[in-house]
């Protein structure tokens, strides 16, 4: 699983450089800062695929050996967790860049770049306009996070797998780069807004999960061509994915049972809702196996208080909670 988002601690990764593909050995030898923020990324995107999947069957457990398995599969699942964590790398390396923790990149260049839309905010017309503060400079962290994410996939171009694999990085690095948004300061006498300063910034990581869980839900199955250089999506009359759409070949399994094989840990007791229909409902997390309803008692922090300064204190209360947990 060398390169893969299960050993993106920074150390294990260039310590096997002899097995990476070139771009990464390349990267672990000239740009080691650079791969410390390829591990801080996965990482990322790893929490916020468990965030995602917290009331499903497969809820992205980071258990090594079932994780593992999961990679291995063409699954929508795997999908998702290689665009999350393609496109954690991604903000965490342009994150990195703004914060100037990067020798290699700073703020975006916004020179060459048309002026901002006047139609921003409330009371923009007439204002002056100019590009200013410390834009995201998103196409950095994009070219770093293809050419660590993707170096393994390209030993085998004409592979189907990897195809796919490419395909979710790209997909998961545009979630990123695609949905940009503009912020503004107003400068002037007197709270007037005579002169106003525009860069831009990423969107928030939540929001980028958000819009891979929609993509997730709507995700293509496809089929290799018989070039196979291509993939088809399979069904009758269905429109090919675009770039953003994330793409399996092979049907999930139900994750109801624990099975070491396909990555699957089951379900069994974990917390489910009992008055919900959705996904966290206990009918469909337990997959019909039923329920039981226990009582836990968990200590919590409370009536806390601030002593200046600058000090908070808190009391332990313990604090009796009804759980439904699947059997």
């Amino acid at each position: 699983a060398v390169g893969s988002p299960l050993v993106m601690d920074p150390n294990s990764i260039c310590r096997k450089t002899k097995r990476l593909a070139g771009k990464q050995a390349e990267l672990c030898q000239l740009e080691p800062e650079i791969v410390q923020e390829v591990a801080k990324g996965t990482k990322l995107g790893v929490r916020e695929c468990q965030y995602q999947f917290r009331f499903r069957r497969w809820n992205c457990t980071s258990h090594s050996k079932y994780f593992g398995k999961i990679l291995q599969q063409d699954i929508r699942e795997t999908a998702f967790v290689y665009a999350i964590t393609a496109a954690g790398v991604s903000h965490a390396i342009t994150q990195a860049c703004s914060m100037g923790e990067l020798l290699q990149c700073g703020c975006e260049l916004t020179r060459s770049r048309a002026p901002p839309s006047p139609t921003v905010g409330s009371g923009a017309e007439g204002t002056a306009w100019e590009w200013g503060g410390c834009g995201d400079d998103v196409q950095f962290g994009y070219e770093k996070s293809q050419q660590f994410m993707d170096a393994k996939s390209k030993k085998g171009k004409n592979d189907i797998r990897a195809l796919i694999d490419l395909h979710n990085n790209e997909a998961g690095r545009l979630a990123v780069r695609s949905y940009m948004r503009t912020e503004c300061k107003c400068h002037g006498l007197s709270g007037s807004c005579t002169l106003r300063t525009c860069w831009r910034k990423m969107p928030h990581f939540r929001e980028v999960g958000d819009r891979l869980l929609e993509r997730f839900n709507g995700a293509f199955k496809v089929m290799g061509g018989n070039d196979g250089k291509t993939l088809i999506p399979v069904g009758d009359n269905i429109k090919p994915p675009d770039k953003q759409d994330l793409i399996y070949s092979a049907d999930s399994p139900d994750f109801c049972s624990a099975n070491r094989k396909t990555g699957s840990l089951g379900t069994r007791g974990r917390v489910c809702n009992s008055t919900a229909m959705d996904t966290s409902g206990c009918d469909l997390l337990c997959c019909g196996r039923g329920h039981r309803d226990e009582t836990v008692v968990l200590e919590e922090n409370c009536l806390c208080r601030f002593h200046w300064c600058c000090v908070v204190q808190c009391r332990k209360c313990s604090v009796r909670q009804e759980l439904s947990l699947c059997v």
